[in-house]
């Protein structure tokens, strides 16, 4: 908030006006597509892969980033 401040102070405008602003710029462009998420299933077992553990987040957003099939 305070750098939005200083932003619209330096800009001669309202914290107001400038979050109208960005909001108005942010509506116009198009949404992107949410990527579609697939767990790597097994074909051996039909089950996850071995390393999956469903009850670590911070390891299946790391798979995730890491991997470009997912």
């Amino acid at each position: 908030m305070i750098q939005a401040k200083k932003e619209a102070q330096r800009r001669g405008k309202t914290v107001t006006s400038l979050i109208e602003q960005g909001l108005r710029l942010a509506l116009k462009q198009p949404e992107e597509p949410r990527k579609k998420f697939v767990l790597p299933v097994s074909s051996a077992t039909g089950g996850l892969l071995p390393g999956i553990d469903l009850n670590n987040s911070a390891a299946l957003l790391d798979l995730m980033e890491e991997d470009e099939r997912f």
